[in-house]
């Protein structure tokens, strides 16, 4: 049995489609069975950080996705051990790299929990993507509204990494021996500007779209919603830092799945439907 965190996610959703397709028994954990929509053959559980020891019978590998658990991953480790399982799949993030600035936040909290996992005695295979297509997603109220697209750094640089194509990986590592004690580093296939971005969503949807450079100073709840202040200053500060520099470009995703990685575009015409009014 493989247990999936965040199994509503982009990602997650995406790794319980791929485990039911393989026949493979998977629980997916959510906090809302009853809206989760998620296949059939799936064992849909209601997540319970207050009693985790339930969440894993039966269980031998753990999908571990950190915003779907909160702070309470180091008790959920202890309860997946407990339970038999032996290895841990972490959806970690590409901020993880030498030289990195180690106090940004989004660091922080991935750094934290790769060493309670190292910590804790399980098997684990660490994946870490960077920029996801799916942060395109931020636009889609203003392309449902118009045809304008406002947002910082028009010719801010990256290789963004269809979902689907980490959950590939994410398989891969659940399903597949030797992944143990790896660290793999996923991109999309191709260096893409956010301008290009948006052209691309324009064109899978049949309009003409436009970005509209918004000074970094400027940029606030109405592009960020939902992150406080401190988090939004730190994405710009990264957000910076991609103007005018190649973004790190890995085949890791063909080596390890035999596809290569999906470009933007392709991500935009599968994702249509979520930009159209």
């Amino acid at each position: 049995m493989i247990v999936v965190t965040g199994a509503t996610g982009n990602v997650g959703r995406a790794l319980v489609e791929r485990l039911v397709a393989a026949e493979r028994p998977v629980r997916a954990l959510t906090r809302d069975p009853q809206r989760a929509a998620l296949p059939a053959q799936a064992e849909v559980v209601r997540f319970r950080p207050d009693d985790p020891t339930a969440l894993f019978a039966g269980a031998t590998r753990l999908f571990l996705y950190i915003q779907a658990v909160g702070e309470g991953t180091g008790g959920l480790l202890d309860a997946a051990r407990a339970a038999g399982v032996r290895h841990v799949v972490l959806l970690s993030s590409g901020i993880i790299q030498d030289g990195a600035d180690e106090t940004h936040p989004i660091h922080v909290m991935h750094a934290t929990v790769e060493r309670q996992i190292r910590d804790s005695g399980l098997e684990w295979t660490f994946l870490r993507p960077n920029a996801f297509s799916a942060n395109a997603l931020q636009w889609a109220p203003q392309i449902r509204a118009g045809n304008t697209v406002r947002g910082v750094f028009a010719d801010g640089l990256t290789a963004p990494i269809h979902e689907d194509d980490i959950a590939a990986v994410a398989e891969r590592a659940l399903v597949d021996d030797g992944h143990e004690g790896a660290v793999h580093r996923l991109t999309g296939p191709e260096a893409t500007t956010n301008a290009e971005q948006v052209d691309a969503i324009g064109r899978a949807i049949g309009r003409d779209l436009r970005f509209v450079e918004v000074p970094p100073e400027g940029a606030g709840p109405e592009l960020f919603p939902g992150l406080p202040p401190h988090m939004v200053a730190a994405l710009v500060k990264t957000f910076a830092a991609t103007v005018g520099v190649p973004p790190e470009i890995t085949t890791t995703v063909e080596s390890l799945t035999g596809i290569p990685a999906r470009p933007f575009a392709q991500w935009a015409r599968d994702h249509a439907n979520d930009f159209k009014g």
